[in-house]
């Protein structure tokens, strides 16, 4: 038998999707807002929010927050003033979804660009980390939340070529359990 999702599962859930602009993220955000949750959208390029956005109210959802933010390039302190902006908006986040990725270059480990390696495992593992420890206040605010990071195969089975992208989906998985 097919599971169906009742269309009110995530009535009113504040629900947090980091690389809401593309990809997993869009389509997470788009589902999670059909089924009533309250969407705060996170991504580095503010237009591409802007059309996820528009593409939930024309589906009849609730207003989402458009929050462009750069995992790449954010220090600590962002991260801290955007967990202060989001507890005085919301007050707390049902759940938190970790899809905002780097693929890198799919090319042999003597040959990945150390300064590439940096940025994936940066915006894969770091940026994840962080925007999870200044959001869990927030999290325990809520009865029954949810803490979502996205992984891949890659990420339990080394692949060659994959080099810096399959480490830090390893690492997620690693932080995920801890």
């Amino acid at each position: 038998m097919h599971y169906q999702a009742p269309s009110d599962l995530l009535n009113q859930k504040i629900i947090m999707v980091t690389g809401a602009s593309d990809g997993i993220g869009k389509e997470a955000a788009l589902t999670y807002a059909r089924h009533g949750a309250r969407l705060i959208l996170l991504g580095r390029t503010e237009s591409k929010l802007l059309q996820v956005q528009q593409a939930i109210a024309q589906q009849g959802s609730l207003q989402a927050t458009v929050y462009a933010f750069d995992l790449l390039n954010a220090k600590p302190a962002d991260y801290k003033t955007l967990a202060e902006k989001i507890a005085k908006e919301y007050g707390h986040l049902d759940g938190l979804l970790h899809s905002a990725g780097l693929l890198g270059e799919i090319t042999p480990l003597a040959e990945q660009d150390p300064e590439q390696w940096n940025q994936v495992m940066h915006v894969n593992l770091n940026a994840g980390f962080m925007l999870t420890q200044v959001m869990i206040p927030l999290l325990l605010q809520a009865p029954k939340a949810s803490l979502i990071f996205t992984s891949s195969g890659v990420g339990r089975k080394g692949r060659r070529g994959w080099g810096a992208y399959s480490v830090s989906k390893f690492a997620t998985e690693g932080l995920m359990q801890v």
